[in-house]
């Protein structure tokens, strides 16, 4: 029998959000119903309700989750009722070109549910990023479940589905962070702090965040960073130069998602050094460098895509880290709040106030 709920709704592009009551379906093959436990509010929920995504409106929002399984439908094996899962947005295929050849992080043709949760009056909802979890319930993909120890606090293991993934994969993922590497974080949110803890994590030598705001470079520093600046009033480039003896850092991490700030990533890396855009850009961003000065500075420009993690891989590995006390996922928690309160939440994410609030079910 289908469930109703309460979830949480962007109805039209930048109309506030309001509580709703959602219909949640019955697993169809393939899928799982999981009762919400926890879910982080991230800025690609706020680019989902200004429109900066589509515009395939009413949107479910939540999307870095973690919660019980409920039921699943025919055909499911990997997970279970009862198990304790994160959410992942990239349900991996494992048929085709990139997972055929070993690297299912880069699976083309990832997959969520099929069938659609709706409204009372039968109005069908996008669930953001395919999960949908500022929700009592939610309908996923079985693949979208990650199995991991139910010891680690839910606030905590489901900010692993999205931002803290984001950020440690751009740096041990897709940035190849070694030690004694130099590394520069532009942009110290959620996801340039969880890039501080990944280049940490990785044993960098000299970790160094840039950001507008001193509160931010504040925890930043708690989070692992060497050294700060604030880009108001500094030139970062000349910055990050001047603390790499002259040649710029080994990886340069943009968590910004901006054409300035990339190209400031791109001048403070030194020769055949690494740039790792992981920042989301909105679709009218250009980028204007000269092609001279990108071949003459060779190296690597990366896109990190969800960390470039395999879900499966990595999310049981990092609650482990989590639980012996190697990464202090709980520092990401800002505040914990109710779904009630999320438009308020994404008021203080802009002000600068909160690394992340979460709601908890």
């Amino acid at each position: 029998m289908p469930q109703h709920v309460q979830g949480v709704v962007a109805p039209g592009r930048n109309e506030p959000v309001r509580v709703e009551t959602i219909v949640i379906p019955d697993p169809g093959p393939g899928e799982a119903v999981v009762k919400i436990q926890a879910c982080g509010v991230c800025h690609t929920d706020l680019h989902y309700k200004q429109g900066g995504i589509n515009d395939e409106f009413p949107f479910l929002l939540g999307h870095e989750a973690a919660g019980i399984v409920e039921s699943v439908g025919e055909g499911v094996t990997d997970v279970a009722p009862g198990d304790f899962v994160i959410l992942n947005w990239r349900a991996v295929c494992g048929n085709c070109r990139a997972c055929l050849r070993g690297r299912p992080w880069y699976c083309f043709d990832t997959h969520n549910a099929k069938q659609k949760m709706t409204l009372l009056d039968g109005t069908e909802l996008s669930p953001a990023l395919g999960i949908g979890a500022f929700a009592e319930k939610t309908l996923v993909a079985s693949g979208q479940c990650t199995k991991v120890d139910p010891e680690v606090a839910p606030e905590v293991a489901g900010l692993l589905g999205c931002g803290v993934m984001a950020g440690i994969g751009a740096a041990i993922n897709t940035g190849n962070v070694g030690r004694g590497d130099t590394v520069a974080v532009i942009g110290c949110g959620g996801v340039g702090d969880a890039a501080i803890v990944g280049s940490r994590l990785a044993g960098a030598a000299k970790i160094i965040a840039v950001d507008i705001d001193d509160r931010k470079l504040e925890t930043a520093k708690t989070m692992g960073a060497t050294h700060t600046v604030n880009s108001r009033s500094t030139d970062p480039v000349e910055a990050i130069r001047e603390l790499t003896g002259g040649f710029g850092a080994d990886v340069v991490i943009e968590a910004v998602g901006r054409p300035e700030t990339y190209e400031q990533a791109f001048y403070a890396r030194d020769l055949a050094g690494t740039v790792v855009l992981v920042g989301v850009p909105t679709p009218e961003m250009k980028l204007e460098l000269p092609l001279l000065d990108v071949f003459g500075r060779g190296g690597a420009l990366k896109s990190s895509w969800y960390g470039d993690c395999l879900p499966s891989r990595d999310f049981p590995m990092l609650v482990d880290l989590h639980r012996q006390g190697r990464i202090d996922l709980a520092a990401f928690v800002t505040e914990t709040i109710g779904l009630g309160e999320v438009e308020k939440a994404f008021a203080r994410m802009h002000e600068g106030d909160v690394l992340r609030s979460v709601v908890v079910l």
